[in-house]
């Protein structure tokens, strides 16, 4: 399908050995060769294509002529942000998942929306597909990992692959066994981590992993802030970003990760969330992906577009 050029830290051919970065520089991890396929269409499908497309070619099955075109749009976007060129035509659409199975992947990556019907679908879809030696990876960030990887029929070759938003700028990957993932299937997954130069990092299949269990009671706090204060979202951005140090402020992540992502993840992990957020996210105001959250992204939407937005608490004027 590819070859992962070891001089740009990505897998090679089989028969030749993959390398990632260690402690010690760069060591092979197995004899493992991938070819990386992809299940999705929205902006993680995209940001894993868009950043494993540095290193080699990628085939992404997507469920629709219009879902090509929306996928097609959003590799443009991460193109134009990563650092080095990248030759558009290393990932290949396919909307038969027939299609990408005879390209021969071996690793295959599902990252469609936060449904596990849905999920089981395409999964159990996948591994009737797909070679018996072949890893199935979820990069579901609230549900459970060992019920997917029951659904998908091949528990043993089964791992959650949680990445983060944006995937090129962010380094993480919470990798996540089930009770029947085999040892071999998560070390390939930590080697492919490794040769996308991101960190892998073992964590439980716990409600939220780490990174969500944490995060989430906390931003949530942020809206309820909003709600008892009458300040606007950018003065509470701003003072956790210049007060705390963070890199962007906790409404702005909310609108990073969607709305409707933090609705699915909140539920998860059993974190009430705010009126806020539901009200938001019934109006179709789901963050910078539709233009409009706790902020605006498309000058075309006015504030007063938003009902939720003319209910919000006066400021008082005094000090």
């Amino acid at each position: 399908m590819t070859d992962w050029p070891i001089s740009q830290g990505g897998l090679t051919r089989r028969g030749q050995v993959p390398w990632g970065l260690t402690p010690e520089g760069l060591t092979p991890f197995n004899t493992v060769r991938e070819s990386l396929g992809i299940a999705g269409s929205g902006t993680i499908a995209c940001g894993v294509a868009g950043t494993a497309a540095q290193h080699g070619d990628v085939v992404m099955w997507v469920r629709s002529e219009d879902s090509a075109r929306r996928a097609q749009a959003g590799l443009e976007k991460v193109f134009d942000r990563l650092e080095q060129e990248v030759d558009p035509s290393r990932v290949r659409l396919v909307t038969d998942p027939s299609e990408l199975a005879s390209s021969g992947p071996t690793f295959v990556v599902e990252a469609i929306a936060e449904d596990a019907g849905a999920k089981a679908s395409i999964l159990s879809t996948l591994n009737s597909l797909l070679a018996g030696d072949a890893v199935l990876a979820t990069t579901t960030s609230s549900l459970s990992v060992s019920e997917l990887a029951e659904a998908s029929g091949r528990p043993e070759r089964f791992v959650g692959f949680h990445v983060f938003n944006p995937v090129p700028a962010m380094p993480l990957v919470e990798i996540v066994a089930a009770p029947g993932t085999s040892e071999d299937t998560r070390v390939r997954a930590h080697a492919l981590v490794h040769a996308l130069g991101k960190t892998p990092v073992d964590v439980p299949d716990l409600p939220g992993f780490v990174v969500n269990r944490l995060l989430f009671p906390y931003l949530f706090s942020a809206v309820r802030l909003l709600e008892e204060s009458g300040l606007e979202p950018d003065e509470v951005d701003q003072c956790m970003k210049l007060g705390a140090g963070h890199p962007l402020g906790p409404l702005a992540l909310l609108d990073l990760v969607g709305l409707d992502v933090a609705v699915a993840i909140g539920e998860s992990i059993g974190t009430e969330v705010p009126v806020r957020v539901r009200t938001l996210v019934a109006e179709g105001a789901l963050g910078r992906k539709s233009g409009q959250g706790f902020h605006w992204y498309d000058p075309a939407l006015s504030r007063s577009s938003t009902s939720v937005y003319r209910s919000l608490r006066p400021r008082s004027d005094t000090s």
